[in-house]
C-alpha cells in the first residue's frame, strides 16, 4: 500500500488546493451519474462536465505541485494525500444525492466558480491566469445547464418542484463556506494571486436570488452554521469517496496505463 504523501503548508499553495479539490471532488460526484442519468442526454452532458471538472483540477494540481517544491505531481496530489489534507467545499463531498440535488448543487457551485475564474483571469501568476481563460468559458456552460434545470424542475410537476424545494433544503446550509475568508485568502489577495472568497458573495447572491425570482422558489434565509471542508475538516462521506477514489493508487503504486 503507498504512503501518503507528506504536504507542505504554504498558503499560497493551500488556495490553488481549494479550488483544485473542489473542482476534483465535484468531478468524483458527477461521474456516479454515468450510467444513471434520467436521460441519456444528460447521462453524457454530466460525464462531460466532470471531465471539464478534472482538467481544471490537473491544471491546479501540477501548478500547486511546483509552487510546493517537493516534486509532487497531478496524480500524487490527487490520489495520495490524507483526508485533512484535501480543502475541497463541504457542499462538493455531500453523495450523489437525486437528479434535483445534483443541478442545485451545480448551480451554487458553478456560479462561484464562474466568478472566481473571472477574476482569476488577472492573477499575477500567468499560469493560474491562462488556466483561468479556458476554465471560465466551460463554467458559463455548466452554469447555464444547471439554471435551465432548476428552472424546469421548479416550474414542472408537484413532484420535480417537491424534490427541488427538498434539495434547496439540504445544500443551502453549506453555502456560507463559500464566502468563507481566512488567512490563506487574504494572502492571496496581497500577492495577487487571487480574490478572496468574501469578495464573490453578493454577486453570487444576486445571480442566485434572480434564478430562484425565475423558478419561483423563496431565497432562504442563510444560518448560522458553516462547514470546514476548505480547512481540511470533513463530512462523514468524504473518507468514504477517498477511499474508492484513492484505490488504484494506494493498491498498486505507480500504476500507468
Amino acid at each position: 500500500m503507498t504512503q501518503s504523501i507528506e504536504l507542505r503548508r504554504d498558503p499560497a499553495v493551500q488556495y490553488l488546493l481549494r479550488i483544485a479539490d473542489t473542482t476534483l471532488i465535484l468531478a468524483q460526484r458527477l461521474g456516479e451519474w454515468c450510467g444513471h442519468a434520467p436521460i441519456l442526454e444528460e447521462d453524457i452532458a454530466l460525464t462531460n462536465m466532470a471531465l471539464d471538472l478534472v482538467g481544471q483540477s490537473r491544471a491546479l494540481l501540477t501548478r500547486a505541485g511546483e509552487l510546493e517544491g517537493r516534486g509532487h505531481d497531478e496524480d500524487q496530489l490527487a490520489f495520495l494525500r490524507d483526508e485533512r489534507d484535501y480543502f475541497n467545499l463541504t457542499l462538493v463531498e455531500l453523495p450523489r444525492g437525486d437528479f434535483a440535488f445534483t443541478v442545485l448543487r451545480n448551480l451554487f457551485v458553478a456560479g462561484w466558480a464562474r466568478l472566481l475564474w473571472e477574476r482569476l483571469c488577472d492573477s499575477g501568476d500567468i499560469e493560474v491566469a491562462a488556466i483561468a481563460g479556458k476554465a471560465v468559458k466551460e463554467v458559463r456552460y455548466h452554469q447555464q445547464h444547471a439554471i435551465d434545470w432548476v428552472v424546469r424542475l421548479a416550474d414542472g410537476t408537484d413532484e420535480s418542484r417537491h424534490r427541488i424545494e427538498a434539495a434547496l433544503a439540504q445544500a443551502w446550509r453549506y453555502t456560507p463556506e463559500l464566502f468563507e475568508s481566512d488567512a490563506v485568502d487574504e494572502h492571496a489577495r496581497q500577492a495577487g494571486l487571487g480574490p478572496r472568497r468574501a469578495d464573490l458573495r453578493e454577486p453570487w447572491l444576486a445571480e442566485m436570488a434572480a434564478v430562484f425570482a425565475e423558478a419561483g422558489l423563496a431565497l432562504p434565509a442563510t444560518g448560522g452554521y458553516t462547514s470546514t471542508g476548505s480547512r481540511g475538516v470533513h463530512s462523514e462521506h468524504m473518507g468514504y469517496l477517498l477511499a474508492e477514489m484513492q484505490y488504484l493508487q494506494r493498491a498498486y503504486p505507480g500504476g500507468a496505463w
